[in-house]
């Protein structure tokens, strides 16, 4: 064995709040900023790698929670580490710190990078491939303010965006109706139209409600019921024509297989918050790409460190058709940690370049949005 050349002396922990444009309602909670967690890795050699957990409490779990599952209970195991050796050190993580996802895929990313940067390759190359350099890119219709929604998907439709995820199950089915009347009758069949209910309906009634969108044409309704509520998940799969996705359902590559099985939907929507990393949502499309079950990458609140993150994954999938959800940088948040933000034109994503992550937060924005900073030398 040969001694590593480059060796991690640095882990620091910045938790960020970005205030966001507006407030957009789902079927689980509203959302008003972006909070999370940005490690920052550095090595003897000069080289900086960064990653991004970023929870949603009613989801996956807390900014404060992976603050520390990172700060407290996975430093220890990383500092002296060589950052190559991404998979014995995700192995590490997941012996010594159950959950966690966010964490672990925030250290994942900042590993990766400096593996990148020190094979001169990009995320994507490490993870298969780069099978497009650009994604569609979807917009979550969400402001309870459904006229200012209608501004916001105007001015989104000028730059190039067509499609286009209604959130709906927050208030009543006739407003969610009268929405979906509204988009189709503006925009026709140009706008490629989804529907997320975020867990938001009742298991009983699911069926008969998700029947009353087929008329509207939506490439997917994505999650009607709760998370556990699997067998339900599987029999509206079943009895109905427009596609369901599962994503609060399939977190790992163990419900992966069990959704498979039980065929509880017809696509899945992979997150590198909820999976814990790349590696761990590429595990989870191999197994939908043997079911024949289709691959959407969504995403959580974030900033442009975990949307690129995203998108390397979604680069490296070539199977991937549906687009991803990487929006939150450029049309959500009031501000971004990164200078520039992840590549955005014409309605698509664009895979950032050079080795490794491709895009490293500006100093002075990490400052401005930085309420807590832990390092331990």
């Amino acid at each position: 064995m040969t001694v590593a050349e480059h060796r991690i002396d640095g882990f620091r922990v910045h938790v960020v709040h970005v205030p966001a444009k507006t407030t957009h309602s789902h079927g689980s909670g509203d959302v008003s900023g972006i909070n999370a967690a940005i490690l920052e890795l550095s090595t003897d050699t000069g080289l900086t790698g960064w990653g991004e957990a970023s929870p949603w409490p009613v989801f996956t779990g807390t900014v404060e929670g992976s603050a520390a599952a990172l700060h407290t209970y996975l430093r220890p195991h990383v500092l002296g580490a060589d950052p190559v050796q991404v998979t014995r050190l995700m192995h590490v993580a997941d012996s010594v710190l159950v959950g966690h996802f966010e964490a672990k895929a925030a250290l994942e990313c900042a590993l990766l990078d400096l593996a990148g940067q020190i094979a001169g390759l990009s995320i994507a190359e490490m993870s298969g491939g780069i099978s497009r350099t650009e994604i569609g890119l979807s917009f979550s219709v969400a402001n309870p303010d459904f006229d200012a929604d209608l501004e916001d998907v105007a001015r989104l439709w000028e730059d190039g965006v067509r499609l286009f995820k209604l959130k709906t199950g927050f208030k009543d089915h006739e407003f969610d109706l009268m929405r979906l009347e509204r988009l189709r009758a503006l925009y026709d069949d140009e706008m490629g139209l989804r529907i997320d209910y975020n867990q938001g309906l009742a298991a009983y009634d699911a069926i008969r409600t998700v029947r009353d969108l087929e008329a509207f044409r939506p490439d997917f309704v994505e999650q009607p019921v709760k998370r556990h509520e699997r067998a339900a998940l599987a029999a509206i799969t079943q009895a109905v024509d427009v596609p369901v996705m599962a994503d609060e359902s399939v977190f790992g590559v163990v419900e992966a297989v069990e959704g498979a099985h039980m065929r509880i939907a017809d696509i899945f929507s992979l997150k590198i918050m909820k999976s814990g990393g790349i590696r761990r949502c590429l595990e989870v499309a191999a197994v939908a790409r043997a079911a024949g079950i289709g691959v959407y990458c969504g995403c959580m609140f974030e900033t442009s460190i975990a949307h690129a993150a995203g998108t390397h994954l979604a680069a490296a999938l070539p199977e991937l058709t549906l687009g991803c959800e990487f929006y939150m940088s450029t049309y959500f948040a009031s501000a971004d940690i990164t200078d520039p933000r992840l590549p955005v034109s014409d309605g698509k994503v664009r895979l950032p370049q050079g080795a490794g992550l491709g895009v490293r937060p500006d100093p002075d924005a990490l400052a401005r949005h930085r309420i807590e900073f832990l390092d331990r030398q």
